[in-house]
């Protein structure tokens, strides 16, 4: 079984912020926009670089859009930078009519997505924009791992003509992707090799279907996980190609079950060859304060709760 170790934990808004700052060196096009977060959306290498090429748009997301989408009509290509709760539920709106609709080359970056957004509490945390995100027609939804791809997804987009939504988050997580890697939109990766269940993750829970894996085998339970970072376009030949050898999935991911991977990966199976299957994830709830840590184990999204998934679905086959 292969396994997977790490030396350093980072936050994977981090991740942006690096490749932000690659990108203000190497595209002259591209701009960054953001409403009144900058530390913590890790901005501050890219304005310190090219101050001429960031604005600062102050608590105006609405806004900020509407000018992200105006300044892709001279050939700039613009990074917003907000929370994710922010960037989505806010300004829904500006993003359906201004950027989706006209397919604006618009790359929404969105920060603190998910429970792990921790002590803020529910108003500031959001578990349904990878579903509002994915329904707008068009919209690429990515949401990377770890630092490593973090940053390659950053620099990879700025290459992609059209909208993107790029998720990423507060807390450190193990780095365990390689530095020099080479972000594929809609590439899902196979990151270890199994026959019993696969375990289909995306983000933060990436690592945690790692470590279900691990606990599995311990079991005698061969688990194949692959990495979903691009919910939208979804890799379906990746996800039938696993399940036609294992015959049952869990798909895990820090958002409500209702709209985000897990009903992408139904739909795929359920069109193609229906498969056992169970969901990890929050089950149609706001979140609440805590540590990321508390909250996690609190609405089960670790790798206990992706074994227990994993022994229930083999059952089922």
């Amino acid at each position: 079984m292969k396994t997977y170790t790490y030396t350093e934990k980072k936050d994977t808004r981090s991740g942006f912020g690096a490749g932000l700052a690659e990108l203000g060196r190497t595209n002259p096009n591209v701009v960054a926009l953001c409403a009144d977060l900058t530390p913590s959306l890790k901005m501050g290498e890219f304005i310190k670089e090219n101050p001429e090429r960031f604005f600062q748009i102050g608590i105006a997301e609405a806004n900020m859009m509407g000018i992200a989408a105006g300044m892709t009509i001279g050939g700039k290509i613009p990074f917003t930078g907000t929370f994710a709760n922010f960037a989505t539920g806010r300004v829904y709106d500006q993003i359906r009519q201004s950027i989706a609709y006209s397919d604006k080359n618009v790359k929404i970056c969105a920060s603190h997505a998910g429970l792990t957004l921790g002590e803020d509490g529910a108003t500031h945390q959001i578990l349904e924009d990878i579903g509002l995100m994915k329904m707008l027609p068009g919209m690429v939804v990515i949401n990377p791992c770890d630092f490593n791809q973090t940053k390659a997804a950053t620099i990879a987009i700025a290459e992609y003509e059209g909208p993107v939504y790029l998720r990423f988050g507060r807390p450190s997580v193990p780095i365990f992707t390689p530095a020099d890697q080479k972000f594929e939109i809609g590439k899902a990766i196979q990151l270890t090799e199994g026959n019993d269940v696969t375990i289909v993750a995306t983000g933060h829970l990436v690592w945690e279907a790692l470590e279900a894996s691990k606990a599995l085998h311990e079991q005698g339970i061969s688990a194949e996980v692959i990495n979903i970072h691009t919910i939208k376009p979804l890799d379906d030949k990746a996800i039938l190609e696993s399940v036609a050898k294992t015959g049952c999935v869990v798909t895990a991911e820090e958002h409500n079950v209702l709209g985000g991977l897990g009903e992408s990966v139904a739909r795929v199976l359920a069109t193609n060859n229906p498969t056992p299957q169970e969901f990890v994830g929050t089950n149609d709830t706001f979140g609440e304060s805590g540590t990321p840590a508390q909250l996690m184990d609190k609405y089960e999204l670790n790798s206990a709760a992706i074994v227990k998934k994993a022994l229930a679905v083999i059952k089922r086959k």
